[in-house]
């Protein structure tokens, strides 16, 4: 199955031409998007991925998207694309502007919106690499799910060169932070935590679900303190006496097998918490 797009009320094929050559999404990286799993012909947590969109499209300086027409391009490129679609990408951009970083005045932006559907493997486990680069908790984006995403694509390429599919980033201050397209939770005393907002992680849209779901259940899953997880507790996970586990809309709650190229064991809350999650997301399918 290939991909279908939708723009500016139309669908297409990968091979449109969509975007103009200023586009500032592609000569500056001035965009924001969204990724959602889709089961069934039915985006996952489309709204909340809907409200994060407008959280970020607001925190770099863009309008705020048009709900409603993203809905409709959603609607359309699930109703054209095959029963085996797994993944949507909601992107919107600055639109054609300046060559520079600087953007044109507001009355002559014209924001370019793109809908896709596509295929989307998944994987029920996870294997992940430490990387020397690391996230800028004060960065003017931090938090924000931009499509400037280089430093990502670098990041995950090394994870793919160690045969892993996911790279492990600290922060600047040495915290542990996040991966370059998931959330991270450690296992260790009996509890599941995830790194704070205040690491420069994204705040996911799984991350948020297994926290709410997890304190529904009285499963004992919570967010760190700041500065409670350091980096170097994956020498604790490297040496079995703690666990981890990624979170994604693609990959859902996904508990770590490989560290580093050696195998590591999968904790038995990782493990309830995954079936946790993947009992709840078969009940609602937008929550």
């Amino acid at each position: 199955m290939g991909v279908v797009i939708w723009s500016n009320g139309r669908l297409h094929g990968p091979e449109d031409l969509l975007l103009s050559g200023i586009d500032h999404g592609l000569t500056v990286g001035d965009g924001v998007f969204e990724t959602c799993a889709v089961y069934g012909g039915t985006a996952f947590a489309l709204t909340r991925h809907l409200r994060r969109l407008k959280r970020s499209a607001l925190g770099i300086g863009l309008a705020e998207p048009d709900e409603d027409a993203v809905r409709e391009g959603v609607a359309a490129v699930l109703a054209a694309a095959g029963p085996d679609t797994g993944r949507l990408r909601i992107t919107l951009t600055g639109g054609p502007g300046p060559l520079g970083s600087y953007r044109f005045a507001p009355e002559d932006q014209h924001q370019s919106v793109l809908v896709l559907a596509g295929p989307g493997a998944r994987s029920e486990v996870s294997r992940v690499v430490r990387v020397p680069w690391v996230r800028n908790e004060r960065s003017a984006v931090a938090g924000l799910k931009t499509t400037s995403y280089a430093e990502n694509v670098v990041a995950v390429a090394e994870a793919y060169r160690q045969g892993a599919d996911e790279a492990l980033l600290a922060n600047t201050v040495g915290e542990l932070c996040e991966g370059t397209a998931s959330n991270v939770f450690v296992e260790r005393d009996g509890e599941l935590v995830t790194p704070p907002l205040s690491s420069g992680c994204l705040a996911g849209i799984t991350r948020e679900l297994l926290l709410e779901w997890s304190a529904a259940a009285g499963l004992p899953v919570r967010e760190a303190a700041p500065g409670e997880l350091r980096y170097e507790v994956l020498d604790e996970v490297a040496g079995g006496t703690a666990h981890l586990t990624m979170s994604g809309s693609i990959r859902n709650v996904s508990p770590v097998v490989s560290l580093d190229g050696s195998d590591v064991v999968i904790g038995p809350l990782s493990r309830q918490a995954q079936q946790l999650f993947q009992a709840r997301l078969a009940d609602d399918l937008d929550p």
